[in-house]
């Protein structure tokens, strides 16, 4: 659950920003690489996952 909720706005290039806070709860450092991907329901959520974590999935489960 997120303590520090955050209205965000895609802008007319596709770009959003991120509160730091919100990455700080999340544990994610500035100059972390991330894989942003849809989790398939068809719900509009969109996943943040780590770089390394997200290989490291892959590698080890064959998914994200």
């Amino acid at each position: 659950m997120l303590r520090e909720p955050a209205e965000l706005h895609v802008d007319d290039q596709g770009r959003v920003e991120l509160p730091l806070g919100l990455l700080a709860e999340a544990g994610i450092a500035p100059g972390t690489d991330l894989v942003a991907f849809s989790d398939g329901d068809g719900d509009g959520r969109i996943v943040l996952r780590r770089a390394e974590d997200a290989i490291r999935d892959l590698i080890e489960k064959g998914m994200l």
